[in-house]
């Protein structure tokens, strides 16, 4: 999910539909049927990253996961459910981070440096590099349509409501969240998809995320001090 590569809002009708079609499904199965879900979806990944996008069908993961594939289609829709559930249950740990800031009244550079480590850790981690990978080699780009969409329909908005409640009406929104993002994510998840790094040390995300606040103080310097005082 190159999030710094897109535009926050604009969702068009089709990815709509399975935002909420995934958003039941992760919201109400029971804790047993989680469990099987998760163990389902590790086979999904498994496929990917051996055979790419176009060949990880339904029926492939139904047999690779033991499960059958109509328990597959009835939880997930069909195979852009199914990815579009990975995609969506890899962004729940910032997802559940940004929630529980809010809902503590963490509206503060402290609580988006925490959010935006959080969010590095995903972007650069194994599950989003397997579905980046696996998306630029997908001909349709069905897979890609899927990581921008879905990605930005659960984080981004988020993302940009907790920069308000911190910045009030002191920035634009959508440009505040653009640097942020910028400066927190760069060019490294293409650089780990390529190989050219490795996968991040917990110092190092730690060192990114507070460089990407540093520097969006020296950028809006008198709206963060405002927030500070």
């Amino acid at each position: 999910m190159i999030l710094n590569r897109i535009r926050l809002y604009g969702l068009n009708a089709h990815v709509q539909i399975y935002t909420l079609h995934v958003k039941d499904h992760l919201e109400t199965v029971g804790l047993k049927d989680e469990k099987r879900a998760i163990e389902i979806e590790k086979e999904a990944y498994k496929l990917l990253i051996d055979k790419g996008f176009k060949a990880t069908s339904m029926l492939a993961v139904a047999k690779a996961s033991k499960a059958s594939n109509e328990t597959l289609y009835r939880w997930y829709g069909d195979k852009l459910g199914l990815f579009s559930t990975m995609i969506q249950r890899n962004a729940r740990t910032v997802e559940t981070i940004i929630i529980k800031a809010r809902s503590e009244g963490n509206g503060d550079v402290d609580a988006l440096n925490g959010v935006g480590r959080a969010l590095l850790a995903m972007v650069t981690g194994d599950n989003a590099i397997a579905l980046n990978r696996a998306a630029a080699g997908d001909a349709s780009g069905r897979l890609g349509l899927l990581l921008a969409k879905e990605g930005r329909s659960r984080i981004g908005p988020q993302i940009a409501d907790m920069i308000h409640e911190t910045f009030a009406d002191t920035v634009d929104v959508r440009e505040c969240v653009e640097v942020f993002l910028s400066l927190l994510i760069g060019d490294l998840q293409i650089r780990r998809a390529t190989g050219a790094i490795g996968p991040m040390s917990d110092t190092e995300l730690t060192a990114r995320a507070d460089r990407a606040i540093a520097h969006l103080q020296v950028l809006y310097p008198i709206r963060i001090n405002r927030v500070l005082r």
